[in-house]
């Protein structure tokens, strides 16, 4: 389903879609990336649902995807996002506190170059965060 174009936000700044549905993890990401990178807009969703809604409405320079969401799981939602119709041009990073072994060759196929384990830690997230900002921007 695609936004209509009147509700579309104009992409003044770089911003950032974080679909994440354990709220202390999603106020961690955002506090830091607030102190970090205030330059950006950082837009929140706690369903794949809402992810979809908010990717179409802001179209986000990068979107910060749990694996395991109340409603869908990263696969469904990027194989949502490849729709032509809604002209995905960010970068997909995953974060997942695990996902069955054949989630990640899914996820590799449908061009998720970046997939992070909560358990690694906070700072690892944070600089796959910051790689693929600069990835992004050098593009």
């Amino acid at each position: 389903m695609q936004v209509p174009a009147e509700l579309v936000t104009p992409r003044e700044r770089e911003t950032v879609v974080i679909v994440e549905d354990d709220p202390s993890y999603l106020r961690a990401l955002v506090r830091w990336l607030a102190r970090e990178a205030p330059e950006l807009e950082v837009v929140e969703a706690t369903t794949g649902m809402d992810g979809l809604l908010e990717i179409g409405r802001t179209h986000p320079n990068l979107v910060v995807l749990d694996y395991t969401l109340p409603d869908f799981n990263a696969v469904q939602v990027v194989e949502r996002l490849l729709d032509p119709s809604r002209r995905l041009t960010a970068e997909v990073m995953v974060v997942t506190g695990g996902m069955p072994m054949e989630a990640e060759a899914a996820l590799r196929r449908v061009g998720v170059r970046t997939i992070v384990n909560k358990a690694d830690g906070m700072p690892v997230v944070h600089d796959a965060i910051r790689k693929a900002l600069r990835a992004r921007q050098a593009a």
